[in-house]
């Protein structure tokens, strides 16, 4: 594609700027920005998104326009309702008024900040953080997502004990960077970036005694180990909740060999689980925790890292070591996350997160029992619940099933073996009936599918 002229690309600014301002659209401005769309990802995105959306069909495809509560609307008001929630983000629905209001009401004051004088919101949202985090966790560090919060948390794990090995897990998730790709226990992402960051180690998640050997066999071998690295509760990895005695071990086993337990908590912190964070489950606190996803309360990006005071000396030495963030800990995103954390205080989201999770749980159990060779197992904690199908065909069947009745779910043309439900916590009961009547009527027909086929 050749470079377009001044006037051209003003033209098209213009263009964009007039759909994004507009209070109304037109019928044929709706039917440009779809099929603009779905030019501009072909051509100027990755044309191979587009086959893995469940939204694109021959001839038409959804996208995405407004949202509000549990829902978002296509261009053509069409109401969606989200039960897959940006896979942990929408944990307050989407644009919830209270995080709004202070965003709107930071953006007129000033946007970001000048990096050289002290902006107030990043240090008052570190404050907060440490009021809310399990034990003696006490200094933030923040960022813009939540590969970047585990970079951070790798790197000062190096930093703080002088080690360099670290334990992670199988079928482990902890971003996409190449520090934070390392971490992570699946395949899929790693092989195409070998060799990458070398020292880590993987093992089965939930099983502490082969966390303990790995250590030993290390120290054994002339190495050091600074962290052991875990999900308290594997999102991306199948929804995988360990033994009762997984996260409590560890936290013994870190103690007794000198390392730091780095507790992610990209997805399961900030109440998704049922309590403010997945380590609450088992009373753990770790040496260093990471936030993001559901911390931006739904409206900005944002994410953290917050560390024990005995670990933070290094940064006291340098406090531009662990790396750069121009936007990390800007204004708007603090504004937004500060927000986030007054509203799940406030309205008792965790709570909320619990008795909604049980409910959807309790009837997932059924629905399975009636159904067990399509939906293999359902298990999860709050509103992070994962249901198991018997392949991966017939849970991205379903997926296909539940968008045509208007209902998002994480299930993906690749990834579609263990579904995720992770539902704004907002969500109404009466939306979870439709969505769960749905999910029943859907795995009867594949069902009823699997027996014609035989």
């Amino acid at each position: 594609m050749e470079r377009k002229t001044r006037e051209e690309s003003l033209e098209l600014a213009k263009e964009i700027l007039t759909f994004i301002e507009s209070e109304t659209l037109s019928v044929e401005q709706k039917k440009k920005i779809v099929s603009d769309s779905i030019d501009n990802f072909t051509n100027h995105v990755t044309k191979a998104i587009l086959a893995h959306r469940k939204s694109v069909s021959n001839d038409f495809s959804v996208v995405e326009w407004e949202d509000e509560g549990a829902i978002f609307r296509d261009t053509m008001g069409d109401e969606y309702i989200d039960c897959l929630g940006g896979y942990g983000v929408y944990l307050l629905g989407h644009r919830h008024p209270k995080v709004v209001k202070a965003v709107e009401a930071q953006l007129k004051r000033y946007a970001l900040h000048s990096q050289e004088m002290v902006d107030p919101l990043r240090g008052y949202l570190s404050k907060l953080v440490a009021y809310i985090t399990p034990g003696d966790l006490q200094h933030s560090y923040l960022v813009n997502c939540g590969t970047e919060a585990n970079e951070m948390a790798l790197k000062l794990a190096r930093l703080a004990t002088g080690k360099k090995c670290f334990i992670s897990t199988e079928k482990g998730f902890h971003g996409k960077t190449m520090f934070s790709l390392s971490a992570s226990g699946k395949s899929t992402f790693r092989e195409p970036y070998m060799p990458l960051v070398p020292g880590f180690q993987h093992v089965p998640f939930g099983d502490a005694d082969a966390v303990e050997q790995a250590i030993r066999m290390l120290i054994a071998t002339g190495e050091t180990v600074a962290g052991v690295i875990v999900e308290p509760i594997q999102g991306e990895g199948g929804v995988n909740i360990p033994p009762d005695d997984y996260l409590p071990r560890l936290r013994e086993i870190c103690d007794r060999y000198e390392c730091l337990l780095i507790v992610d908590e990209i997805q399961t912190g900030m109440g998704r689980t049922g309590t403010l964070f997945g380590v609450d489950h088992w009373n753990v606190v770790p040496d260093i925790m990471t936030l993001g996803k559901a911390f931006g309360g739904g409206v900005m990006p944002i994410a953290a890292m917050v560390a024990k005071k005995k670990w933070w000396g290094k940064m006291e030495e340098n406090p531009f070591l662990l790396g750069s963030s121009t936007f990390g800990g800007n204004p708007l995103c603090c504004a937004g996350a500060i927000a986030g954390i007054h509203t799940i205080l406030e309205d008792n989201i965790p709570q909320m997160a619990k008795e909604k999770g049980d409910y959807i749980m309790v009837r997932l159990g059924e629905i399975q029992e009636q159904y067990p060779e399509v939906m293999v197992q359902v298990r999860g904690r709050g509103l992070l619940i994962g249901m198991e199908f018997s392949n991966n065909s017939l849970g991205y069947t379903l997926a296909k099933m539940l968008f045509g009745k208007k209902i998002l779910v994480g299930g993906t043309l690749n990834n579609a073996t263990v579904i995720r439900i992770e539902p704004p916590a907002v969500i109404s009961y009466e939306q979870i009936d439709y969505v769960l009547a749905c999910i029943e009527e859907g795995i009867a027909q594949l069902s009823k599918d699997m027996k014609v086929a035989r």
